[in-house]
């Protein structure tokens, strides 16, 4: 996720704002614009992971957790004709099954069934990590392969904002199948409540 923003991928999917902050110390106000994600963890490595202590016992930590975050996303959505006479670009169609599964590692193979694409020929995952050990026990499930899984960093790097993932992992997924130059992508995450949720993308 560091190399991707410092490499500027994130900066066509961002609108910047530009807002008030007050200093509860100074209590001075100044403008600031915000143009990109502040929860990235620069120089993390293994090492430094292994030194955190378990947050509620087992093995989730602070660092193999996504961070408690606020965000927002909007993603438009309309059929192809209406984009068409509106005169507006389109990045991307996605397959609708209307059978979702329980949790990715079952959401995933229902929708990839549903649209008849084996998930071996998906080019890029945007695979939410609500937690590591999530994240990784599903990759491990399905037998994905890693070097297709969350290119760019997933919420462990670039948070989490509850109501807004979907829609992130979107604006992530399709301009970097452009600039990998390929076709399908998928996107999947978990709700809570056992539920989960997949989606297949095509690149236009």
């Amino acid at each position: 996720a560091a190399i991707a923003q410092k490499s500027g991928k994130f900066q066509s999917e961002i609108v910047p704002v530009t807002t008030t902050i007050k200093d509860p110390e100074t209590d001075v106000s100044q403008e600031i614009t915000v143009s990109q994600d502040d929860g990235i963890r620069e120089g993390v490595t293994e090492e430094s992971l292994s030194k955190l202590t378990p947050a509620f016992g087992g093995v989730t930590t602070a660092g193999s957790a996504s961070q408690v975050f606020d965000g927002a996303a909007a993603v438009l959505l309309m059929k192809r004709k209406t984009a068409q006479k509106l005169g507006l670009p389109f990045w991307g169609n996605m397959s609708r099954p209307r059978i979702m599964g329980v949790g990715p590692l079952y959401a995933i193979p229902a929708a990839c069934k549903k649209t008849g694409i084996d998930v071996k020929n998906v080019d890029i995952i945007e695979l939410n990590e609500a937690f590591a050990s999530q994240a990784v026990y599903v990759i491990e499930e399905l037998g994905l392969d890693l070097n297709k899984v969350n290119p760019l960093g997933g919420a462990i790097a670039l948070g989490h904002p509850l109501g807004c993932t979907g829609a992130r992992q979107i604006a992530t997924l399709l301009p970097e199948l452009r600039r990998q130059d390929k076709s399908i992508g998928l996107t999947s995450m978990c709700i809570g409540t056992g539920m989960g949720m997949a989606a297949i993308w095509e690149r236009e």
